[in-house]
């Protein structure tokens, strides 16, 4: 199959099974999103939907936020992962959009924004397409995910490259839905440590390449699990 056929098959599926696709992350305006986004890094929107009520209860916009105190946010937070790094971004990210826009996150952001070079990310990782209406390159988690699905080749080694290979495939109508997409699918069925192959749905068009060394990694990481008696991370 071709990766253009594939990218087809792919989107007609979401499109069917998932037409009215969203985050999980829950907010009560584009700013909360935002900064929940941030906060999302490397870990689950579960678990940063459980502290953003009562960090938003007491910071709820951008002029609110840029006033906070890096502890205090902290005292929200940490529950998540890396709290005492994250905690500093919520400010910053606000004072940037204070300054610079006014109060109001803009609708649009690109590398050059200093909203995007407060926490030294580019945006296809920190920010989600929602407000901002383009692709946002899925957490480190999904990357393994398109690969085995087709959509990028094995050159594609950083988000960056897998980002230009999804954008120039895929629909400029479809990219904030794509990205939903993608994530969800790279959360619950082909997740990084232990694909559910058998549940995949792509799973008769995707690569035998990619779908063996899946299956093989299932294998070996059960059998580290069994030996050592501790789970190996696949990378």
């Amino acid at each position: 199959m071709k990766r253009s056929e594939r990218y087809e098959a792919v989107l007609r599926h979401f499109a069917e099974v998932s037409p009215h696709v969203t985050t999980e992350l829950e907010f009560g305006s584009v700013f909360q999103l935002l900064v929940a986004t941030v906060l999302s890094a490397q870990c689950t929107d579960k678990r940063v939907n459980q502290v953003t009520p009562e960090l938003f209860r007491h910071y709820p916009d951008a002029a609110a936020m840029a006033e906070a105190d890096p502890e205090d946010v902290l005292s929200f937070i940490s529950s998540i992962s890396y709290p005492n790094s994250k905690a500093k971004h919520p400010r910053e990210l606000s004072v940037a959009i204070q300054e610079k826009f006014g109060g109001k996150v803009p609708s649009a952001l690109d590398e050059s924004h200093p909203v995007c070079r407060v926490w030294g990310a580019r945006p296809p990782t920190c920010c989600l397409p929602l407000p901002f209406q383009r692709l946002q390159c899925p957490s480190t988690p999904c990357l393994s995910c398109e690969h085995r699905m087709g959509l990028v080749p094995k050159s594609a080694a950083t988000p960056l490259a897998v980002e230009r290979c999804l954008t120039k495939n895929i629909p400029e109508a479809l990219l904030a839905d794509a990205h939903h997409w993608l994530l969800l699918h790279g959360r619950y069925v082909c997740t990084s440590r232990k694909p559910h192959c058998e549940n995949c749905p792509f799973k008769g068009s995707a690569p035998k390449s990619w779908i063996s060394r899946a299956i093989s990694h299932q294998r070996r990481s059960a059998c580290l699990l069994f030996n050592n008696r501790k789970f190996v991370a696949w990378v």
